[in-house]
């Protein structure tokens, strides 16, 4: 291998990257081991050795019956090496666009590339977005002896059949829903960042949908290869990661400029810019600061993160957003023209929908309740909002200050507990205040996962006091918890008060929000009367004077939003 890889490499970029070294240790038996030499590096200092290391891992990809070898590239396009016009092997549409990144290639090895991907069209008919491809087959064309075992590896990469295991997004569909995931990760993991794009940039989800790029295109060849070392064994969760990081870190850059007075743009001028410092990010960091910035990120777990992403494509077909469209179909749906409340503009409204799920960012607001039309009533706040979810809730209290929440769940799975107050919901709720600054306050386990099993513990030991008749202290959901995230799947809770996941809760007398200790808010019956204090649910101060009169209230749907 170590005569071989390389021919495609301008050797004088490479810098003190060995060529012809000894492969040393490239095969792997304890995965744990394996997993810890492609996080530190191990390989990449030494050419052969990541080449053969990146053909062991490829030819262990379980991938479907009929999955084009070196041999058929051979027979379609011969056995040129590096020699190729790129003109002659046009990009296919699928990678929309995207160019060839030079990643220390020689000038003459783009054509190679070229020629890789057209076949690879030939080959994969059904792919028909991939934007990623061009620098994932730039990469392994570095370590690949020719171009025939290039187009081995990539065919691999794209025939991979792995129960769980994605590598590749091969429509518009797993692509545009990938963006989406991405935007949730960024809500819940980098508020800082979102909060500098929600300030910055006139359309969000546009700047995220550029995600894959940061990575997979833009960072420099030193860095886009210690990600694909680690990409290779642990899959498509490191990208999400390394995006985060590189997201936190352009952050950190913008805090720290002397002009860094927030001025709303337009996202083409932020995407250019975060495009810029991704391409020039080893001024500020080095790729082992940036993935251990990226590891230290304390995401949930794939089965997460898959369920997320499956959500996301289930709202974009109900929306029949299945190919790539204009703009305006796919971004946030707020529109100034014709929304209209009472308690919050246009563009406050535009703010806090860029704090909600991407999938139901998608849909346009849709008012369901509001005291100033239906009355003070709490049974008719329920009539109006039950079938109906997620729900926004909005308060203005008479002394001008506005708070909320965003609640995931159908408010009428508080009868299962019949009259008794019975916590239901998801993980995805938050609570909010508008002034004095908007403050978005989320399930503390976002933050502090080991209090997921702490509260666990404390749920299980109150169920075997509790069995005692009535509604357990956890009933099991209709769907079998063992294929449910608990970040998205409802749960019933009459738990005990230092509970960390009580979200929602109603009955004739009061609705509650936020349990623990507290809550974050309480209404009464005549929705007159309401209360806010710290709970342990959403680790949040009080939403506005603890103890407040309602001017108005309003209850806002998510039109065309998906079902439960």
């Amino acid at each position: 291998m170590a005569a071989d890889c390389g021919v495609f490499v301008d050797w004088s970029q490479m810098g003190d990257v060995s060529h012809d070294a000894a492969p040393g240790k490239t095969e792997y038996k304890d995965l744990k081991e394996l997993k810890q030499h492609a996080r530190s590096g191990q390989w990449a200092k030494n050419h052969s050795q990541r080449s053969a290391v990146y053909q062991q891992l490829l030819k262990a990809l379980p991938c479907r019956t009929v999955t084009p070898d070196a041999a058929v590239y051979r027979d379609i396009v011969g056995n040129s090496n590096s020699k190729c016009n790129p003109s002659a092997y046009p990009l296919p549409d699928f990678v929309d666009g995207t160019a060839v990144p030079c990643y220390c290639l020689k000038a003459e090895s783009v054509g190679s590339v070229h020629a890789v991907i057209s076949c690879i069209a030939g080959q994969f008919p059904d792919i028909s977005h991939c934007p990623t491809l061009p620098a994932v087959t730039a990469l392994l064309l570095h370590w690949s002896a020719d171009e025939a075992q290039c187009f081995e590896s990539v065919s691999r990469m794209l025939a991979c059949n792995e129960p769980g295991r994605r590598l590749l997004d091969q429509t518009f569909l797993a692509y545009q829903s990938a963006c989406m995931t991405f935007g949730d990760l960024v809500h819940k993991y980098c508020p800082a960042a979102h909060k500098l794009m929600v300030a910055t940039a006139t359309d969000v989800l546009e700047v995220y949908s550029d995600w894959q790029r940061w990575v997979l295109g833009d960072l420099p060849f030193s860095f886009a290869a210690r990600v694909m070392d680690i990409y290779l064994v642990e899959g498509y969760k490191v990208l999400y990661r390394v995006a985060l990081a590189i997201l936190k870190s352009y952050r950190k850059q913008r805090s720290a400029a002397a002009d860094s007075a927030l001025t709303k743009q337009d996202s083409a001028a932020v995407r250019s810019d975060i495009q810029a410092f991704v391409q020039n990010i080893g001024k500020s960091v080095t790729p082992e600061k940036l993935l251990e910035k990226a590891f230290s990120i304390r995401l949930f777990s794939r089965k997460e993160i898959t369920l997320l992403q499956l959500a996301n494509e289930k709202s974009l077909q109900q929306k029949g957003i299945t190919v790539k469209q204009k703009r305006q179909n796919v971004q946030l749906a707020v529109n100034a023209d014709n929304f209209s409340s009472e308690i919050v503009s246009a563009k406050e409204i535009r703010d806090i929908w860029s704090w909600i799920p991407e999938r139901f960012a998608l849909c346009q607001p849709q008012l369901l309740f509001t005291t100033s039309t239906h009355g003070c009533s709490l049974n008719r706040f329920y009539s109006h909002c039950e079938g109906y979810e997620p729900t926004l809730m909005l308060i203005r209290t008479t002394d001008g200050e506005v708070c909320g929440a965003f609640l995931s769940t159908d408010w009428e799975e508080r009868k299962r507990g019949g009259n008794k107050l019975s916590f239901f919901g998801t993980g995805e709720c938050f609570v909010f205040r508008m002034k004095p600054e908007m403050e978005r306050y989320e399930w503390v386990v976002i933050k502090h996962p080991e209090l997921a099993n702490a509260s666990q513990a404390a749920d299980d030991e109150q169920t075997g006091a509790n069995n005692n008749g009535g509604l357990q202290s956890l009933e099991k959901p209709a769907t079998d918890p063992s294929h449910l995230s608990p970040f998205l799947s409802a749960r019933h809770f009459n738990l005990n008060s230092r509970n960390t996941s009580m979200f929602m809760a109603g009955n004739i007398d009061s609705i509650i929000i936020g349990g623990g200790e507290g809550n974050a808010l309480y209404i009464d019956s005549e929705l007159n009367h309401g209360r806010t204090e710290h709970c342990l649910t959403f680790d949040n101060p009080p939403l506005c004077a603890e103890s407040f009169q309602i001017a108005l209230l309003e209850v806002w749907g998510f039109k065309d939003a998906m079902a439960s």
